[in-house]
């Protein structure tokens, strides 16, 4: 008997974005609490779905400045994607992640999505996230862009 498999779309409506910011300290890394009805109080990046007509790197630049007010920042492409599965919906959501890296004079201004930041350490952060699956691309950025310098085809040329 021949059964027919059903197949779980992918969807990538959306975009991720790490900043960081090199402090006299080491690397600090931006993680905003939502005040949105969902995923109220969780501490995550800065994340956001991609409007039409947008590619996603834009996208990345656009949810920076409007969520923190940033517009000053050297964009990257990281090579690694948020992702979950929606088992109401039935697909699997994968989003490209960013890297931008920020002067350490910007200041934050926040949208009402967000009720606070704080730039934190990579192990202050890699605690912190809420969401399963951010610290690992945490590790990752921490790895990739911060204890080695990242490669330059990556870099989002705009």
């Amino acid at each position: 008997m021949n059964r027919v498999q059903h197949e779980v779309p992918l969807r990538c409506k959306g975009i991720a974005v790490v900043l960081l910011k090199n402090t006299p300290c080491g690397y600090k890394v931006l993680l905003l609490k939502r005040d949105t009805p969902v995923l109220r109080g969780v501490w995550c990046y800065i994340g956001g779905g991609i409007e039409e007509g947008e590619k996603a790197w834009e996208t990345a630049l656009r949810e920076i400045r409007e969520e923190t007010g940033i517009t000053k920042v050297s964009l990257f492409t990281s090579n690694k994607f948020d992702q979950f599965y929606s088992a109401k919906e039935d697909y699997i959501y994968v989003a490209p992640v960013f890297v931008g890296y920020v002067d350490d004079d910007q200041e934050v201004i926040l949208n009402n999505e967000h009720s606070e930041y704080e730039w934190l350490t990579f192990t202050e952060a890699i605690e912190r996230v809420s969401i399963p699956g951010n610290e690992e691309v945490l590790e990752f950025i921490e790895k990739h862009f911060v204890r080695n310098s990242p490669m330059e085809f990556l870099r989002i040329g705009m």
